[in-house]
């Protein structure tokens, strides 16, 4: 199993990622790479394996929810760089049409 040069090439235009050439053939090779080495864990026999969701043993440590006052709008919004009379003020970053 292996990336090709226009699966690079097409994840990096959807991520607005400008890559050079160089770029795109080396990305192909480690993702290739990257690929290949899960194939092999796929194969491996894990029936009699527990599943686990940490390597290490984890246990929450809860608190008591206790109510409190939160920022206010002006003290939430000091040092915002651009804001609106409601909140942060961000740059545009979807374009209004057009195809990706």
């Amino acid at each position: 199993m292996g990336i090709q040069r226009s699966e690079v090439e097409k994840v990096a235009k959807l991520s607005r990622i400008a890559l050079r050439d160089d770029q795109v053939d080396l990305f192909a090779e480690q993702l290739s790479r990257i690929l290949n080495y899960v194939d092999q864990l796929n194969q491996l026999d894990t029936a009699d394996v527990e599943p686990l969701s940490h390597a290490l043993p984890v246990a929450n440590v809860f608190r008591e929810d206790v109510p409190q006052a939160s920022l206010t709008a002006d003290a939430a919004l000091g040092n915002a760089p651009a804001r609106t009379a409601a909140g942060f003020k961000v740059p545009r970053v979807l374009d209004d049409g057009g195809s990706a």
